[in-house]
């Protein structure tokens, strides 16, 4: 597979290897504006994914795309991290980033789950880094929803604007140990129903979790098969750098969601075409 490109809406000039996967891409596309019935995302064997959700969400933020592949056979795990969503009752002050990848760590080991398909958005960039270090062996394929890619001993708080530092160390000097979800509308969320759906289930992310540093080897530059989606309207400069970082990394492929098509919030926006990527960098 060979995406290398910004791509949402292939045509035959891209030069794109996998033309027919972007047909189907386009077709999905058609048949979402036509009102037509979705094509099915056919494959010819079982696969495993597990999707992992950003901060202030939850595992229900994948519903779309785990009904999606669900509905072709695939087993589908969607985690929700320890102080988030239905877990939100678990919150303390010692939650923290290392709490979240022992969250995705513990669910392959007690799932017995091999050739893996790992899915990461945003925050889950950081989870997900820090878990291969332990379930590297299983993981076959690595796809990055518009996430993080840290780098051995930074922080998410280093990765923050000056103000929202500012903010951040306010609440952690007041003691205070979770820090507000932003609206709906922040995240580019693109219709009021998906907004209003959004904004009934996110939570506040633990503080905690952004001062926590990365314990990095490289396992997930070892992955093999690694794919980079990045929501090309969204503003936010860490996830641009590393779509140009991927874009010119011949060990990654990439593929860029146009503002029209998504927000951040791409497996909200954009189910079917999300879906169709993780799919095909399972196989």
């Amino acid at each position: 597979m060979k995406i290398k490109k910004r791509c949402s809406r292939p045509t035959p000039e891209t030069g794109i290897n996998r033309r027919t996967f972007f047909a189907a891409s386009a077709s999905v596309a058609g048949a979402l504006a036509t009102g037509l019935p979705r094509p099915a995302l056919a494959q010819s064997k079982q696969n495993t994914f597990v999707l992992v959700h950003g901060a202030w969400h939850g595992g229900w933020c994948w519903r779309d795309v785990r009904s999606r592949l669900e509905g072709e056979g695939h087993r589908v795990y969607t985690p929700t991290m320890t102080g988030l969503a239905e877990h939100s009752h678990m919150l303390t002050a010692d939650v923290d980033m290392n709490t979240h990848i022992v969250d995705v760590v513990n669910l392959f080991r007690w799932y017995d789950l091999e050739k893996v398909t790992l899915v990461a958005h945003s925050y889950a960039g950081w989870v997900c880094s820090g878990a291969l270090e332990a379930v590297e062996r299983n993981v076959s394929s690595l796809v990055m929803v518009d996430a993080f890619l840290p780098e051995d001993g930074t922080s998410a708080y280093d990765t923050n604007s000056p103000d929202q530092k500012v903010e951040l160390d306010k609440l952690r000097a007041s003691g205070v140990i979770t820090r507000p979800s932003p609206p709906a509308r922040a995240f580019g969320v693109k219709t009021d129903k998906n907004r209003a759906w959004v904004d009934s289930k996110t939570t506040p992310q633990p503080v905690a979790a952004a001062y926590t540093k990365a314990t990095l080897s490289g396992a997930r530059e070892r992955v093999k098969k690694k794919l980079f989606v990045r929501a090309e309207g969204f503003a936010q400069p860490a996830f641009a750098a590393n779509y140009e970082a991927t874009k010119a990394d011949p060990t990654w492929n990439t593929y860029g969601v146009s503002a029209e098509d998504a927000g951040h919030d791409i497996m909200v926006d954009a189910p079917d075409l999300l879906s169709k990527l993780i799919l095909d960098a399972a196989n």
